[in-house]
Parts: structure tokens; C-alpha cells; sequence
């Protein structure tokens, strides 16, 4: 594996165990156990960790441990906002791009999202969710989406679990599907206002999301 897979493994498995909840907010993150855990030097271990202080996920201070970061409200608040708009503008400048096969993609991801979520597999539902979302992105070319998205996107992973693991995540299945829809007729701004709105639905689980990170809602 080269370094800059396994750079963003070490990330992406470290975030996954965030987001779903192996590491709690508030626990301690050390970077020798962590690379134990993983099998990997503790250099992208501490790499990784510096992302995911940058999104907000972890603290820490120069000399002093690193923790997992407990849900700030307001910060993820803002961050829901950006991924929003950034999604929406992706598919606005994506549409008159997107090919045959960039649709049949996002249908095939759908497709997957929709069995997931029928299982009850929500890792399955993230993972798809990512891959229908990360076309229009891939195909607008716009490289500050990219890294807005980059960098904002873990912060309301949180949010997307909570939605997926609830009966109101399977309202997305309609949504990715009018989204495409939109797509398949070259409906830029149809399809844009959908992307926005299928963002939106992370809103509402904010507040249930700040009472399962408190002391008592983890306690329950």
C-alpha cells in the first residue's frame, strides 16, 4: 500500500470509529495504541489525528493528550449549512457534464443505499451515500468544493449515521431518485435545489444527536 492509501485508510478508519461511536466523546486518543490497533506506524496515526482536529472531531494541545471531541452544536450547525451549499453547487455545475455511465453510477449507488438501509446496515448506507454524492462532486471539476467538502463532511457524519439508523433515512432513497431524475434531463437548477434539500434533512437530527453525545444520553 502506498503512503497516500494508507494515509487515508488510517483516517478513514479512525473516523468511522468516531462517528460510530468505538471511540467516545470524550475519550483519550493515544497515538502508540492507535497504531497498535491498527497495524501501522504511529506517523499517519498522528497525521490523522491532526485532520480530524481540523474538522473538529478530536482535541488536543501541544504537549498535552488528545480526546475525542464532544458535539458542538453551533459547529456543526455551520458545518451542515457549508456541505449544503457546497453540495448544491456541485450538482448545479455538474449536470451538463454528467455522462451515461456517471448516471448508471449514481443509480447503482442508489441502488445499494436502498438495500442497506432495508438491512439495517448502516456502514453499507454510508458508504453508498458517499459514492451516489461523490459523482456530481467528481464531475463538476470544481477542486474548492473538493476541499471544503474535505474538510467539512466529517464534521455532520454524525448527523448522516443518526438519519441512516432511523426511519427517516429511507426518505433519501426518493430523494437520491428525484435527484437523478433531474440529472437524466438536464434540470440544473431542479436537480441543485434537491441536492440542498436531501443536506437539509441532517437538520433536524442535530438536537438529538447534541442529547445522545451528553453524559445522560449515554448513560440511557
Amino acid at each position: 500500500m502506498t503512503r497516500t492509501l494508507l494515509r487515508e485508510e488510517v483516517y478513514s478508519r479512525l473516523l468511522d470509529a468516531i462517528v460510530d461511536g468505538t471511540f467516545a466523546p470524550g475519550e483519550q486518543l493515544r497515538d502508540t495504541d492507535l497504531a497498535h490497533w491498527l497495524g501501522v506506524s504511529r506517523t499517519p496515526v498522528r497525521e490523522a489525528l491532526l485532520r480530524l482536529g481540523e474538522a473538529g472531531l478530536v482535541r488536543s494541545a501541544p504537549g498535552r493528550s488528545t480526546h475525542v471531541a464532544h458535539l458542538d452544536p453551533d459547529v456543526v450547525r455551520d458545518a451542515q449549512a457549508v456541505v449544503s451549499a457546497m453540495h448544491r453547487l456541485a450538482v448545479a455545475e455538474a449536470v451538463s457534464r454528467l455522462t451515461a455511465d456517471d448516471l448508471a453510477e449514481m443509480r447503482e449507488a442508489n441502488d445499494r443505499f436502498a438495500a442497506a438501509l432495508l438491512l439495517g446496515d448502516v456502514d453499507a448506507a454510508l458508504r453508498a451515500d458517499d459514492d451516489f454524492h461523490a459523482v456530481p462532486v467528481r464531475a463538476s471539476g470544481n477542486r474548492a468544493v473538493e476541499k471544503v467538502l474535505a474538510q467539512f463532511g466529517p464534521v455532520v457524519r454524525r448527523l448522516e449515521r443518526l438519519r441512516f439508523t432511523s426511519q427517516a433515512g429511507r426518505a433519501s432513497i426518493d430523494l437520491h431518485q428525484r435527484l437523478l431524475d433531474l440529472c437524466a434531463v438536464a434540470d440544473a437548477e431542479g436537480a441543485a435545489q434537491v441536492s440542498f434539500e436531501t443536506w437539509q434533512t441532517l437538520r433536524p437530527m442535530l438536537d438529538d444527536a447534541t442529547r445522545a453525545d451528553s453524559p445522560e444520553g449515554r448513560n440511557c
